[in-house]
């Protein structure tokens, strides 16, 4: 199973030959430093680069490309080296992007020399920066382990080795992009974004603009979700991020925006490859559906599925991604457009009351009425703009949405009443929906990839919404264990028989009402836990069953583990953290974050982080690692690319509806038959 990483995340390392290949959206450099047990690199000599491109048990490439495979031998690296530094830069020829921020985030996965994938990142976040360290491979306790680091430097590479003690920090980054140049790098400039009609015809041919056919391992940009079964996005990147979901990031990022129509799906420095990551291929993808014969003369509608994949189920996800894309740099450039508008008036308006010519008579009000009127029109141009933008994606979301399987769809589309358990896990989980000031009533579809690569929490401690609805504590956190409650049954009902289990800690009982339906259907592994002894009864077998599973997999001993230990998924949602939770409780919490994700042991946390505050800055990691949803409307999600604050909705059952009821009497049913 890929480990789909987070920044900060590790996961160990079983094979010592290994490739790390890179996809970006642009040509970049790759690179790798050696460090000694200290994090010291004891001179430019333990420094592979294009110029250099071999060291012992190390090769990277000689040119820019917009994708790499370095070749790693752990083995042969010399005993000293601890640590092994992944790097990547944009080339400094002035032909091409000079930011991350500019172009689609690079994606990086370590493989076996088979292909398979053993973890995979996709950094997001970056904006200003040139250089980055991605990865990082380092031995500890006579085992390697792969760490994701995603450290950005906006001084390039010159910045990136002195924060890493090298005295010829200035020379070796001359000599580095020195080697680029002499090699003909492929550091060519991007094609410049497509319009919306041209971006979508490839979208129907199948295929993405100037992709340099680099498949398997595309370039993706950040989207949220799990490994092969991106979202678009290993979350891929995501949205958000992540990534938030890889992709959506919990704060934002601003990042300046491409100009034109429908950028997203090639993007400002170059074209953008939805194909999910994780997924090992022999034979290219057929074409997706086309678009039913229209009127001479008039654009093709839009279709369901029309984005590159092996199946619907993949061609929807990549749609919906290139959809989020599309409405976050349309966006971008209507508010960039307004700015410039605004700051235009007001340096017109500036330069008209410091004329004092123009005080006298009727000239000053004339230039101000001018300056109104060309104020006026361009933000009309803009709109006009945005709004032929948005009515093309809305157009796309009503033939999508009706289109989307259980996974993907809202508790109130009609599919879920002929919902069936599924014989096999889906790429991703709808958790939401996402929309922009600008862009209501349109929803995009908020899309994780599973398995989840990261917890998530739902933020019970809000003093109220965006429209000011839940004001009452008591309602909130009850919306919020509610909201809980939705998300775990999506999960259960989304997997196989017998593939996922469910564990629910309710310390003080509190969540009855909202658990009805689980404990009701009986698709829970046992009652909720009660009180302090339940915490630590359900908190120890998870523990022990990481434990166990980590063994099994640092020592290649699959086969080796206990009888009758549950192998399926595990979810563990916890209602009103932190009570009922000593200090070994909370030690133990926090080692099921930051290690279970990768052996198939996830949280869904309701909480509010106030409520923590005696724990002082110990939980912080906590919250920093899960993904925050909340019950009501809240703009607190930012995409990856330019930043904005997009407003989450959660995905709640219709009140009255018994669809809940209906989907995990089928959930339970098949678990019987399954044991």
């Amino acid at each position: 199973m890929t480990a789909e990483l987070v920044r900060g995340q590790n996961h160990p390392l079983t094979q010592v030959r290994l490739e790390v290949r890179v996809s970006a959206g642009a040509p970049v450099l790759a690179a790798a430093t050696l460090s000694d047990e200290q994090g010291t690199i004891r001179g430019v000599e333990w420094v592979a680069h294009p110029g250099v491109p071999a060291l012992p048990g190390l090769e990277v490439s000689r040119q820019a490309a917009a994708d790499h495979r370095l070749a790693v031998d752990l083995d042969a690296v010399p005993d000293a080296v601890h640590r092994v530094d992944v790097l990547l830069a944009l080339p400094a020829d002035g032909r091409g992007p000079v930011r991350f921020g500019a172009v689609a985030a690079p994606f990086v996965a370590v493989t076996g020399l088979d292909g398979t994938e053993v973890a995979t990142y996709t950094i997001t976040g970056l904006d200003a920066e040139s250089a980055v360290v991605a990865l990082e491979l380092y031995r500890r306790q006579g085992a390697w382990k792969v760490r994701a680091v995603g450290q950005g430097y906006a001084g390039g590479l010159a910045e990136l080795f002195a924060d890493q003690g090298l005295t010829e920090a200035d020379a070796l980054a001359g000599a580095i992009q020195a080697a680029v140049t002499q090699s003909h790098a492929r550091a060519v400039p991007a094609p410049a974004a497509g319009t919306t009609d041209t971006d979508r015809a490839h979208r129907q041919a199948g295929t993405t603009p100037d992709t340099g056919g680099h498949a398997p391992q595309p370039g993706v940009p950040p989207q949220p979700g799990g490994p092969s079964p991106h979202g678009v996005p290993s979350q891929h990147a995501g949205p958000y991020g992540h990534d938030a979901p890889h992709g959506l990031s919990a704060e934002p990022t601003p990042t300046p925006a491409g100009h034109g129509t429908d950028p997203a799906r090639t993007g400002p420095a170059g074209s953008v490859d939805y194909t999910h990551p994780g997924r090992q291929r022999t034979a290219p993808p057929p074409p997706p559906p086309s678009a039913p014969p229209t009127p001479q003369g008039q654009p093709a509608g839009p279709v369901a599925g029309d984005a590159t994949g092996w199946s619907m189920d993949e061609r929807l996800y990549n749609q919906v991604w290139g959809m989020f894309e599309d409405l976050a740099r349309t966006t971008a450039a209507y508010r960039s457009a307004v700015d410039f508008a605004d700051s235009r008036m007001e340096k017109e308006l500036d330069q008209v009351l410091s004329d004092p010519r123009s005080r006298i008579g009727g000239q000053g009000d004339a230039a101000r009425e001018a300056a109104r009127a060309r104020h006026a029109d361009l933000v009309g141009q803009a709109r006009q703009a945005l709004d032929r933008d948005l009515a093309q994606l809305r157009a796309e979301a009503d033939v999508v949405e009706p289109a989307l399987p259980p996974a993907y769809a809202r508790w109130d589309n009609p599919v879920w009443h002929g919902y069936r358990v599924p014989m096999e896990m889906p790429m991703a989980l709808r958790v939401g929906d996402l929309h922009l000031p600008e862009s209501d009533p349109l929803r995009i579809p908020l899309l994780v990839r599973l398995p989840l690569e990261r917890g998530l929490w739902i933020d019970s401690g809000r003093a109220g919404s965006l429209d000011g609805s839940f004001a009452d504590s008591h309602e909130l956190r009850q919306g919020a264990m509610e909201t809980a409650v939705a998300l775990a049954a999506r999960l259960l009902a989304v997997h196989p028989a017998g593939e996922f289990t469910l564990h629910v800690i309710d310390p003080a009982g509190s969540a009855a009402r909202s658990l009805a339906p689980l404990t009701r259907s009986g698709v829970l592994a046992g009652p909720p836990a009660v009180g302090a002894a339940g915490v630590a009864d359900v908190l120890a077998r998870l523990t022990e069953r990481v434990d166990l599973v980590q063994m099994a997999v640092r020592g290649g001993a699959a086969d080796a583990l206990p009888p009758g230990l549950d192998t399926a998924q595990q979810l563990l949602l916890i209602n009103d953290f932190p009570h009922g939770f000593d200090d070994r409780a909370v030690t133990r919490l926090r080692y099921l974050a930051d290690e279970g994700p990768a052996v198939g042991v996830h949280l869904l946390m309701v909480a509010d982080r106030e409520d923590s505050a005696g724990y002082g800055p110990l939980l912080d990691p906590l919250w920093r690692s899960l993904l925050r949803l909340t019950p009501v409307a809240d703009d607190h999600l930012a995409d990856p690319w330019v930043g904005h604050a997009w407003t989450y909705e959660p995905s709640l059952v219709p009140p009255g509806s018994q669809i809940l009821q209906q989907v995990l009497t089928q959930v339970a049913q098949a678990r019987t038959k399954y044991m």
